[in-house]
Formats: C-alpha cells, structure tokens, sequence
C-alpha cells in the first residue's frame, strides 16, 4: 500500500463559537479517486478550504509526503500540487479559454508581453492532453457548464498537480455529462494523480470512488473501501438515519379521473417541441425526463409564459387558457420553480421574508400600503410549514442551505393559490436529507391541496419514486409514457441512453 500524499491528523476548526470540525482524520494515497461525503453544511468545505490553505487549522496537523507542514497558505498548497475546482470554476468569463489556460502560466514565468501564438499553443496542448475537443478562441461564457468545467480541470493540470479537489463537480451536468467527466477523471488517476471528489450523491459516490470518508456535523463517522459502503448505509451515515421512499401513488376519485387541472393539446413551437399532447389531473405527480436539448425546459418556459409564440391548445381546469407572459401564467395558476434558483429563483440579497412574499406584495397592500401583519403572518406560516431552517425570516436567503433556498422558492409560489406546479430539477444541489424533505413537501401539497405537479428531472430514480407516470421526451416530441409502480430506473435509464 502506497504511503499517503496527503495527511490531516485530528484537525479542530472553530468559527465564531460553532465546531465546524472536530477531531477530523483524513488521508489521501496518490493515484487515489477518494470520495469526501457529507449533507451541506456537515464541514466538507472547511475540509477542502484546510487542505487548500485557505483556512488554518486551530488544532492538528498536516501532512504532505510525510513531512508536518506548519502555517499552510494557498500558494504554498499550490506550490505542492493541489488543486481544487470549486462550483463556480474561477475562471474569467469574458476572457477565452486560451487565455484562461496560459493565465497562470504566464504570470508564473513573469513575461510582460504578450505571444498569442504561444498561448494558443499553450491551449491547445492542455486541451489535447485532456483528449476534449473545445475551440481556444471561444468566450468561456459561450461555453456550456460541461464545457466550462473541463476547462477549469485542464488549468489545474497545466500547474503539475498531484491533488485535484473537485467541489460538488456534478451538480449541472446530465447524466451523459457526468459520464464523460467520470472517464476523465479515470485518465487523471492513471497519471498518478489523486482525487479527492466532495459530494452528497451516492450512487455517482460509488460508481467513482476506491475509498469513501463521511462526514457530519464537522465529525468524521465512517470511512473504508467503497466496496463496503452501499447507498443506505451512506444515508444513514450523512443523515444520522434512514431514508425511505416508498414511491406516490396518486388514486382518481371514484366517479373517475374528473376535469384535468392541466391539459395540453397539439401544443408545438417552431424549433423546440410538436404536437405535445398529455394531461395531469389533480392530486397528480407526472415526471417528464429527456436529454440535453430534448426541448423539456422549453415546455416548461411555453406554460409559464416566458417563451411565448406557441400553437395548440392549453386548458386549466377545463378553461382554455393563454400564456404569452409571466402575469398571465400566474393568473391561470401556475407556478414555475426554474433548474438554477441562484440566477432565476432567489434574489439573493434580500431576506427570506421579502423572496417569500415577492410574488405576493399586490395581494397583501392597501391603498398601496403593505398590511405588515399580513405578511408576517403569511412568511412565518410558510417556514412553519416548508420546515425553512432558520432563525428569523429576516436573515438573507443567500445565507441559507440548497435546500432551504429551494424551499422558499416553492413558498413563495404557494402563497399565488397555484394549482399547476412546474418544478425544474426540484432538488438539483440538493444533499440527500433535504432532497427527502422536499419531496415529501412535494407529494402532501399534491395530496393534501391537489395541486398538478409537472416535475422535470435528469435524475430518474427521484421520479420513479415521486411520480404517477413518467413521460420521455427526444428532439422536442413526447416519445414514451411509464406507469411509475410499474418500470424501474434501469429500464428508463437504458431507454434515455438509446436516444443518444
């Protein structure tokens, strides 16, 4: 057994009164692919920040090859071959990837002019190492999240690494995304590089990893060969208990099915989806899944009014219905909880209370004066009943967790009297305690309030077990429909991956 590259030995960090780690053990062999799981907020990033130099330990030690290293910095980290690739990759988007990847080099090397023939070459080189086919003149903001992603892995490499630390590195990507990263990542191994991949998604946990360390509420409480971990021990282990899904079943009334809450005949638009034909009726849970493209969220954009142009029919609850803007969807009903609740669901520097009530101001004001008891009243109900984790409402919502952010998206569009719920990637970065909880809040409000839910997912397993059926999309057409209780993730993973 190889020595190890990297050691942390018993290592305490404090913030302001909060044990953010206590008495953490970690160890990382060169050539390793080692997995550091945890929910959010259970120390993962005080983790990668100590390893990376950004933080210093107040109790424990560092080891790199052996040796005790004292008063790590992020340059001297750096200088010893770690690398880490945060969610947001850190690269310049107005810059082109070329520039990105010769950045460090030229800065390291002190030139004071500019050969754009050398840092072209510089590149392409990097990109060709990493066996990826992206155009070094390109804006990295022209390029997709995948794209944008492998850039930030071919800069890490360019600087001799010897430890990449990839951050939640499969947040955005679809499931052929992740397995074109996972190749990837296979070839760094071989290298002899090690990897140290942060996540809260199991099944990606064991399909990529030698060795699993878990982690929660800053304590190390599990760590071993991959081969010994399973998908529930790991939940047990980063919840503290099991999670169970025993799948939704939604039962029409006895008289029958009744008058869809949301029904769509022959609806088409030039260039993203044709003759789209499918009803959800109250109370009911359909998943709608498809690749890269298959025109999915451009469905979901169409009913909420923000692609408008369409032709077919749209019916709410019998009711033939427009939507050709936001305020007319609303008005019909329906509610949108878009992929990326960061750039398009959240404004991030106002408070839980304010992104609760946004949609809700014209309801609650008089003579336009906002009934403050009203509104407290309403955002104190809703963290009540979504089980928002949270002092106060009036703390920022970019301060919470994934998943409370994504709970205070679906509040503030309960308080419209929804009765259609479009959900985009529900629970994408979503760790697994949280992501149980959402669905459960999914499933009561289309129990208990009869709301029709439409859920959009790359994730199949989360609508096996969340759904009624399951409509597949390819190249903008409906192509397949599933009885959930009746079809396993397997057999609708095999079906996407024919699509290719």
């Amino acid at each position: 057994m190889s020595h190890a590259f990297i050691e942390l030995c018993h290592i305490e960090k404090h913030f302001a009164g909060v044990h953010a780690l206590n008495d953490v053990s970690l160890s990382i062999r060169p050539g390793e692919i080692h997995c550091l799981a945890g929910e959010n907020g259970s120390g993962k990033s005080t983790v990668i920040k100590v390893i990376s130099g950004v933080y210093r330990p107040d109790g424990g030690e560092i080891r790199i090859d052996g040796e005790t290293v004292h008063n790590l910095t992020p340059i001297a980290s750096i200088d010893r071959g770690i690398q880490v690739i945060y969610q947001d990759f850190s690269l310049f988007g107005n810059l082109t990837v070329a520039e990105n990847l010769a950045l460090n080099t030229e800065l390291r090397e002190k030139r004071r002019l500019v050969n754009w023939r050398r840092i072209h070459a510089l590149a392409r080189r990097a990109l060709d190492e990493l066996g990826v086919d992206i155009d070094p003149s390109a804006e990295v903001d022209t390029l997709p999240t995948a794209g944008r992603q492998l850039v930030a892995i071919a800069r890490a490499l360019m600087s001799d690494a010897r430890l990449l630390i990839m951050d939640e590195p499969t947040t955005a990507l679809t499931r052929k995304e992740v397995e074109t990263l996972f190749g990837i990542v296979r070839d760094i191994q071989r290298r002899g590089i090690a990897v140290l991949f942060v996540s809260h998604k199991m099944r990606e946990m064991l399909e990529i990893s030698e060795r699993i360390t878990v982690i929660r509420n800053g304590r190390k409480v599990a760590e071993g060969p991959t081969a010994d971990f399973n998908e529930g021990l790991i939940i047990r282990h980063m919840t503290g208990h099991d999670i169970s899904a025993d799948g939704y079943r939604w039962e029409p009334p006895e008289e029958g099915a009744g008058t869809p809450r949301l029904e769509l005949a022959g609806l088409s638009k030039e260039g993203a989806f044709s003759d789209l034909t499918m009803a959800i009726h109250p109370g009911e849970i359909v998943g709608l899944s498809g690749l890269l493209g298959s025109g999915r969220t451009e469905v979901a954009l169409s009913l909420f009014g923000m692609e408008p142009g369409y032709s077919g029919d749209i019916r709410i609850d019998g009711t033939p219905v427009r939507l050709d803007s936001v305020q007319q969807a609303i008005a019909a009903g329906i509610a949108y909880v878009p992929e990326d609740r960061l750039t398009e669901g959240l404004f991030l520097g106002q408070s839980i209370n304010r992104n609760i009530l946004a949609t809700t101001y014209d309801s609650i004001a008089r003579h336009l004066v906002i009934d403050r008891d009203r509104a407290s009243s309403l955002t104190a109900e809703m963290i009540r009943s979504l089980s928002i984790a949270t002092p106060t409402g009036e703390k920022l919502v970019g301060e919470l967790s994934g998943g409370n952010q994504q709970r205070v998206v679906i509040a503030r569009w309960l308080l419209t009297n929804a009765r259609v719920l479009i959900l985009n990637g529900p629970t994408v970065g979503v760790d697994v305690g949280s992501k149980a909880q959402i669905h459960r809040i999914i499933r009561d409000l289309a129990r208990d309030q009869g709301l029709a839910v439409l859920m959009i997912s790359d994730d199949v397993l989360e609508l096996v077990e969340n759904c009624n059926r399951i409509l597949l999309m390819h190249r903008g057409r409906l192509v397949a429909e599933y009885d959930a209780a009746r079809i396993n993730e397997e057999d609708i993973s095999e079906t996407l991956k024919s699509f290719k």
